[in-house]
């Protein structure tokens, strides 16, 4: 006769615990991945959050650190800023006491002789001569503004135009030329600004835009018309520009807070603030 073969196999109820033991497991294994993976994904959104907030804001503190001084101004509630940005600056020849005085120099006389060149406050001039080197303007640079003593008010505001010159192109880097003009104020250190543009960052429909080179107005615009403003950042949540100015001689401080969300709900909160050196 034949052996009797017995045959193995799984009862039901073992069956069933395998299950349950496979489940548990592949519950266990999925948290140990899902979590870390949620975590960095998590911190990789704040992370892109905050380098576009902090980014942007660098940019604004780069602006503002070469802004005119008390040219800073704000409107739209604290979402818009404005400034005249300045390139470079110096200090210009004073005229004598004498010719100070009732009689005027003439505009042109001597204009790139060492003996003449003299800013000629408060009367009508055209040209002097820097003492010293400018660092970044060439003269050839066109179109750019010439202000001197900027105080922020009617007595000297470069925003209505009654301290500001349009530069002319000059062959010699020392003389500074521009369209014949009086201005109203001498600087008590014989400072003046090269102004290349006005600048105005505006929070408008959850970006952050820059506009630059358009026309310097009185009336500060909201935003500027005839440019197109250029994205610093978006998801922008809210954001707030306030500006203590202190006096027109001392630093004012600028405090530019942001807020960014992203489509998940992930949220960040920037402030940065920022001395302006008000000294004209």
């Amino acid at each position: 006769m034949t052996p009797h073969k017995s045959h193995g196999g799984f009862t039901l109820i073992e069956l069933v615990m395998v299950m349950v033991i496979v489940g548990i497991l592949a519950s266990l294994t999925t948290q140990l991945i899902t979590l870390p993976v949620k975590s960095y994904l998590d911190l990789q959104r704040r992370t892109t959050l905050v380098d576009t907030a902090d980014s942007a804001l660098r940019h604004i503190q780069r602006d503002i650190r070469q802004a005119l001084p008390n040219s800073v101004r704000i409107t739209g509630g604290g979402s818009v800023i404005e400034l005249l940005h300045t390139i470079d600056g110096g200090r210009y020849r004073k005229a004598s006491a004498t010719s100070n005085g009732s009689t005027p120099l003439p505009p042109d006389a001597g204009c790139g002789s060492l003996t003449a060149d003299v800013l000629n406050i408060p009367f009508s001039d055209d040209c002097f001569e820097v003492m010293g080197t400018l660092s970044t303007f060439k003269p050839t640079d066109t179109p750019m503004y010439l202000v001197v003593f900027n105080t922020g008010d009617s007595a000297g505001n470069a925003y209505t135009g009654n301290n500001l010159a349009t530069l002319t192109p000059s062959t010699n880097p020392k003389i500074i030329k521009f369209i014949s003009f009086a201005f109203p104020l001498a600087s008590p250190n014989q400072h003046f600004f090269i102004v290349d543009t006005s600048i105005t960052y505006a929070c408008i429909n959850k970006q952050l835009l820059r506009y630059d080179f358009y026309a310097i107005t009185e009336n500060q615009p909201d935003p500027p018309t005839a440019v197109t403003g250029q994205v610093q950042a978006d998801k922008i949540a809210s954001c707030q520009f306030t500006y203590a100015p202190g006096t027109t001689a001392r630093s004012g401080l600028v405090t530019l807070e942001m807020t960014l969300t992203d489509e998940t709900g992930e949220s960040v909160q920037l402030l940065h603030q920022v001395h302006v050196d008000n000294l004209p």
